[in-house]
């Protein structure tokens, strides 16, 4: 045997083997062409499913130890410096994952944050949730959108993403570890972590911020900008009160619409951006368990899959048409922010067991696509038509999918069984929606069907509206200070500026605006 050593292998197994120990062993011996005695210690690294043949497989990745133990893991834990009297201040606006990060690395770098969140507390916002869940009443700043961790917070925790050059995908995650996520984010090939549990890991994240020295404060919304000889200063907030710094970081997620229209009143420059609107499309778990993992009619998912998901996406005449935040073994939710509308948005909890699959199902919209490129009032037109068609509260706006598809009405009686508590009404979204859009959710809907046979099904439904998908505008920023052009020290940040879509895309949008200070 050649000298001690470590190395990195990767194996295929069989499902029903994939757990098994000795049959690890096994596969890295023969992979390694080494004997079994001489693996002195196997730490697996990468987990995935490949799912697209009749029998699955496992393929993974392990650290292996050759004559030798591997060395011992690093603890992940917080542990940020204590931020120095006289420190200079950042104000950031917005305690989602671009903020949180942002705040994180500011300490890290010397800097004292001081962050500002419209909307409560994740344990107080939680019960700002039921108002629109059972009386159909939104809390105008403490709903799905506005609060402590953002829109992410009870929309699944989704991690996976192909933003992998933007910067340190594995710190992101070795921190939501550090701050109580489930190890398994670290190997899995589409990590998330649940919205049963994300609350407390950003709770915790939040306690770092102020343990260290920082300020995070909670129903302080920003009404204004302090802006002196063209530099930021710091903003001013809706009761009255002024937060001040060195810069100022505005991370306020693609919902805070309110922040647009501010900077418009200052003349700071937005600009139109490509946005998605569509709907969720909802089919039983079972369902997308047989077509995904190729069972039998009666074929049960093995304990060892988790729920199905997938990933589907077309371009018809010039647009994408795509699946957007897909949930298996999710609930869709409302996540209007105001009481005149409807929106929906999808969330899992952490075991991803309800009976029910769905999907954002959703069509790129371009500026030159609408009226004077107005996105916010595109996207506010089909959140108002969806409160009307729904009847009331945050009843939704529904059509099966084999009635949108031949522009027939749904019933009453023949919509299926839906996860969205505040229910459903039935309505002809093929006219409510503009036709344009229309025709390409149709004929997409039909090219999925191929690859997926039975997704669309009767017992499928499309659920109005999905808007929220990203911003429709974007605040500009120099490449390389990625301050605004026309705004020394501001600093447009993550989802609401239109430079990321996801919790971990947000995340090091944040790293790399903090470490531009």
């Amino acid at each position: 045997m050649r000298e001690a050593r470590t190395q990195t292998c990767d194996v295929i197994l069989p499902l029903e083997k994939s757990e098994d120990k000795e049959a690890q062993l096994r596969a890295v011996s023969r992979r390694l062409n080494v004997p079994p005695k001489a693996i002195y210690e196997m730490r697996l690294r990468k987990h995935s499913i490949d799912a697209r043949k009749k029998d699955v497989k496992v393929n993974l990745r392990f650290e292996v130890g050759i004559g030798m133990e591997l060395e011992v893991e690093p603890e992940f834990r917080p542990d940020y410096p204590e931020v120095k009297a006289g420190a200079k201040r950042v104000v950031i606006v917005g305690c989602g994952p671009a903020g949180m990060f942002a705040a994180l690395r500011a300490i890290e770098r010397g800097w004292c944050p001081i962050v500002l969140e419209r909307g409560k507390d994740a344990s107080a916002r939680r019960f700002d949730l039921r108002p629109i869940l059972k009386e159909g009443t939104v809390i105008e700043e403490s709903n799905y959108c506005f609060g402590e961790g953002g829109a992410g917070t009870f929309s699944d925790g989704k991690l996976y993403t192909r933003a992998t050059k933007r910067g340190p995908v594995r710190t992101v995650y070795e921190t939501l570890v550090a701050h109580g996520a489930p190890e398994r984010i670290l190997i899995d090939a589409h990590p998330h972590i649940g919205s049963n549990l994300l609350p407390n890991v950003v709770k915790a994240m939040r306690e770092s911020i102020r343990t260290a020295g920082g300020e995070v404060h909670f129903e302080t919304k920003v009404a204004d900008f302090i802006v002196d000889d063209g530099k930021a200063r710091g903003v001013i907030t809706a009761d009255g009160g002024e937060f001040t710094g060195d810069a100022v970081i505005l991370a306020t997620g693609h919902s805070a619409r309110d922040i647009y229209r501010i900077l418009a009143e200052k003349n700071i420059r937005t600009e139109a951006k490509a946005f998605a609107v569509g709907v969720r499309i909802e089919h039983p778990q079972p369902l997308i368990d047989r077509i995904q993992y190729n069972l039998s009619e009666t074929g049960k998912r093995s304990e060892l899959l988790p729920a199905a998901s997938y990933t589907l996406a077309t371009k018809i005449r010039g647009r994408g048409v795509h699946s957007f935040c897909m949930c298996p073994g999710g609930f869709i939710v409302p996540a209007a922010t105001k009481n005149d509308e409807v929106v929906v948005n999808g969330m899992s909890l952490a075991k991803r067991d309800s009976p029910f699959a769905n999907s954002g199902f959703v069509v790129t919209v371009e500026p030159k696509d609408i009226k004077d490129g107005d996105g916010i009032g595109f996207q506010k037109k089909l959140e108002q038509a969806a409160k009307i068609a729904g009847g009331g509260g945050q009843v939704a706006p529904a059509q099966r999918v084999v009635d949108f598809i031949k522009n027939r009405d749904s019933t009453v009686e023949n919509l299926n069984p839906t996860s969205y508590t505040p229910g459903i009404n039935p309505a002809r979204l093929d006219q409510i929606l503009p036709k344009w859009i229309v025709n390409r959710m149709q004929e997409a809907l039909i090219r999925f069907n191929k690859p997926m046979r039975g997704f669309t099904s009767p017992v499928a439904n499309l659920i109005g509206f999905e808007t929220r998908t990203s911003s429709p505008v974007r605040i500009p920023r120099d490449d390389e200070t990625l301050q605004h052009p026309d705004v020394e020290g501001l600093y447009p940040c993550g989802e609401g500026a239109g430079f990321a879509g996801g919790i971990v895309s947000a995340a090091l949008d944040g790293l790399r605006c903090a470490d531009a200070l």
